[in-house]
C-alpha cells in the first residue's frame, strides 16, 4: 500500500512562492505517476500537474492550463518524493492541495489515482 505525506503548504502574499512535497513510501515510487490536484472550498478536485518516467531519465509532465508557466513539477525517485514549485501565486490558488500517485503512464484525471495523501493547505492573501 502505497502512502502519501506531503508537506510545504502555508500561507503566502500574491506574487509569491511556496514549494510542496510528497513523500510515498509502501512502493517502487518510479512505477507511479505522481499528481498533484488541488480543492477549492465549494470546487471540485482540479488536476493541477502530473509527472511520468517513462524510462530512465526521460520525464514526461504536464500542467493545467491555469498553472502553466507558474507551477513546475519535479520528482526524485532516490528520495521516493515529487514536488510542487509554485510561483507567481495568485488568490486563486488557494486550495488544498494534495498528492497521488497512479501506477503506469500519465493521466489528468483524479478518478484514476489509487493513492492520496491527506493534503497540505495553501493560501494565497492579496
Amino acid at each position: 500500500q502505497v502512502q502519501l505525506v506531503e508537506s510545504g503548504g502555508g500561507l503566502v502574499q500574491a506574487g509569491g512562492s511556496l514549494r510542496l512535497s510528497c513523500t510515498a513510501s509502501g512502493g517502487t515510487f518510479s512505477s507511479y505517476t505522481m499528481g498533484w490536484f488541488r480543492q477549492a472550498p465549494g470546487k471540485e478536485r482540479e488536476f493541477v500537474a502530473a509527472i511520468w518516467e517513462k524510462s530512465r531519465n526521460i520525464y514526461y509532465a504536464d500542467y493545467a492550463d491555469s498553472v502553466k508557466g507558474r507551477f513546475t513539477i519535479s520528482r526524485d525517485n532516490a528520495k521516493s518524493t515529487v514536488y510542487l514549485q509554485m510561483s507567481s501565486l495568485k488568490p486563486e490558488d488557494t486550495a488544498v492541495y494534495c498528492c497521488a500517485a497512479l501506477y503506469g503512464r500519465l493521466r489528468n484525471t483524479p478518478e484514476e489515482y489509487r493513492h492520496w495523501g491527506q493534503g497540505t493547505q495553501v493560501t494565497v492573501s492579496s
